[in-house]
């Protein structure tokens, strides 16, 4: 699923893992939606994401997840 948001950006939904997860992608946890402001690289292909709200989250290299990710139209 994919639409349009304000400011000329595309909002899609896409799956990511730890090496594809992205600062900026929007990530619900817990029923709330989450947006990763910085990715801390873990040993065995492992990720730490911290949100914007001061929390972090855990990811493992087999760890799936559907994402946000918005886009700029060019």
């Amino acid at each position: 699923m994919s639409g349009w948001v304000p400011g000329g950006a595309l909002a899609s939904n896409v799956e990511i893992t730890a090496a594809t997860v992205l600062r900026g992608d929007i990530i619900q946890v817990g029923g709330r939606a989450c947006r990763v402001s910085d990715l801390f690289q873990l040993p065995q292909g492992a990720k730490q994401l911290l949100f914007d709200s001061g929390e972090l989250l855990t990811i493992n290299g087999r760890t799936r997840l559907v994402a946000v990710r918005m886009t700029r139209r060019r």
